[in-house]
């Protein structure tokens, strides 16, 4: 809309110049274009370093970085539409899943700004996709799509392909509209680098872990907002069993926690209905005194999962621990509260 254009001064970003991050880690690229003249865009995806994102710029560039670049594509759009006709004034997308990890996305800014994007994209960019090629998904992104397609229109939707890891389905898919000179080599296409690198970094950044070296001052502080987190002092030679209710299939469980100074076993275990225990996350000792640690898993079945911080391996320290633990619905991305209050152990 004219008022959310103006709210993010979308016409002074064409001459805004991002932070170096972006341009060395934002991970996307234009390969070439379709056989009707669409761009076509790359995402390398899994080189998405969220955490590093957040602790070296604010949400609100990250957020004007985006617009940025759906400004850039739509004028190459509409150029190739005045060129090729009006199908060639829409995008396609090829998303690269490959060893995507939905670890950091359960972390909460990080999923945050996920959903603020979705939602920005929806609003102000309606019906400009012309196809979007998710390709090398692993299992795991289904827990992540489930949440994910909640903010997503019919029409977006509609162009979503999504397609397993095994380029010989994938391929086939891709070249039905774009030709191998349009695509880097690692997609089937015959794009390389001077080098030979066949995912043609010279034009597809890869992004990458980012280097603290460029973390802000302002987000150098791995603690997030206090007002979200729980803290228990874990005393030597005891541990601390937080019961969490699994009320549908695929319910989706988050940890997000830090030990001050020292570290500390973590595991899942579970209980179903009949009475069956398993152990979906066997204890391991974790030194998180640097930086937060982030995971979540999928609960196939209705049942009850016990968060377990164990310190009977210590006969000397108490551990405080700062932590934050959710079930989440796997439609909605969340529960009511009742359902996301761990019920502490003794």
């Amino acid at each position: 809309s004219l008022k959310w254009r103006e709210q993010w001064e979308v016409e002074k970003l064409r001459d805004w110049e991002p932070p170096e991050v972006f341009q060395k880690y934002y991970p996307y690229g234009i390969s070439g274009f379709d056989k009707e003249g669409s761009p076509v865009i790359i995402v390398p995806f899994a080189g998405l370093d969220m955490w590093g994102m957040m602790h070296t710029v604010s949400k609100s560039d990250f957020i004007r970085i985006t617009i940025k670049t759906l400004e850039l594509l739509l004028s190459i759009a509409a150029e190739q539409g005045q060129k090729f006709g009006q199908e060639a004034a829409k995008i396609v997308c090829v998303i690269d899943m490959e060893n995507f990890n939905l670890r950091q996305y359960a972390w909460r800014p990080a999923g945050e700004v996920i959903v603020a994007l979705l939602q920005m994209y929806e609003a102000n960019y309606p019906e400009i996709l012309k196809a979007c090629y998710i390709i090398n998904a692993p299992k795991v992104f289904a827990i992540a799509f489930a949440v994910i397609k909640n903010f997503l229109n019919d029409y977006t939707l509609k162009k979503l392909q999504i397609i397993k890891n095994d380029p010989r389905k994938w391929q086939p898919i891709l070249l039905e509209t774009i030709e191998r000179d349009q695509l880097p080599a690692h997609f089937g296409g015959t794009l390389t680098d001077p080098d030979g690198n066949p995912k043609y970094t010279t034009k597809i950044c890869q992004g990458g872990k980012i280097p603290k070296s460029y973390y802000s001052k302002k987000t150098n502080n791995t603690s997030p907002p206090e007002d979200n987190f729980t803290t228990a002092v874990i005393k030597n030679g005891e541990k601390l069993c937080l019961p969490f209710i699994a009320p549908v299939e695929n319910s989706i469980l988050k940890w997000e926690f830090r030990v001050e100074g020292h570290d500390i076993k973590f595991g899942v275990t579970c209980q179903d209905v009949d009475g069956t225990e398993s152990t979906p996350v066997p204890l391991q000792k974790i030194d998180s005194q640097q930086s937060h640690e982030t995971g979540a898993i999928t609960c196939p079945t209705p049942a009850t999962y016990t968060v377990i911080f164990d310190n009977t391996h210590s006969y000397i320290r108490n551990k405080k621990l700062h932590y934050s633990i959710t079930m989440d619905s796997p439609l909605t991305g969340k529960y009511d509260d009742d359902n996301n209050v761990g019920l502490q152990d003794g």
